[in-house]
C-alpha cells in the first residue's frame, strides 16, 4: 500500500516515532503499516480498543461521553489518539473509531459513519467519514484516510 510506504517514508526521514488506536478497524492499520520494511524504525505499536472498557482504560476516554454518544462520534476519535500518543510516547498518533457495518446498533446506528483523528504534539485533526461498501472495503477506506490525514499532519 502506497499510503503506508509514504507515511513510514516520510516518519523516517524526520526521525518520527507513530502509535495507533484502533477500534473497527480491529488492527488493520497496525498490519498495513507494519507491511512496509523498516517500520520497525518508527511504529510503536498500537492499542485495539474494541470495548469500552478499553478505551477508557487504556486511552483515557471519557466513559460518561462513551455513554451518552457511544464510540462514534469525533470526541472518542481524539481522545483515542491522543491517549495512545501519550500512551506510548510517540509523535504521532492515528485513532480510528465508527461502524463499518454490516448492521447498525442503538448507539452508533449509521453504517459506514467513521471518525479517524491524528493527533501530534501540536494539533489534533479529525475527520468524519461516511462510507457506503461492505464492512471489509469499510475497514479498507478507514485504513487509506487515515494514512492520508497522517500526511497531511506531516506536511503541517
Amino acid at each position: 500500500m502506497d499510503e503506508a510506504k509514504v507515511v513510514v517514508s516520510r516518519l523516517t526521514a524526520r526521525n518520527r516515532t507513530l502509535a495507533t488506536a484502533e477500534s473497527c478497524t480491529g488492527g488493520l492499520l497496525g498490519k498495513l503499516i507494519t507491511d512496509v520494511p523498516g517500520a520497525s524504525a518508527v511504529y510503536l505499536g498500537g492499542v485495539i480498543s474494541y470495548a469500552y472498557a478499553v478505551k477508557t482504560a487504556l486511552l483515557g476516554v471519557d466513559a460518561a461521553l462513551l455513554e451518552e454518544k457511544g464510540a462514534v462520534c469525533e470526541e472518542v476519535a481524539v481522545q483515542m489518539a491522543e491517549g495512545v500518543r501519550s500512551l506510548l510516547h510517540a509523535d504521532f498518533a492515528l485513532a480510528a473509531t465508527g461502524n463499518a457495518g454490516p448492521r447498525a446498533d442503538p448507539k452508533n446506528p449509521n453504517v459506514g459513519e467513521i471518525y479517524i483523528a491524528c493527533a501530534t504534539d501540536d494539533q489534533t485533526l479529525c475527520r468524519r467519514l461516511t462510507l457506503c461498501g461492505g464492512r471489509e472495503e469499510n475497514r479498507r477506506e478507514t485504513c487509506l484516510e487515515a494514512l492520508r490525514l497522517l500526511e497531511e499532519a506531516c506536511r503541517g
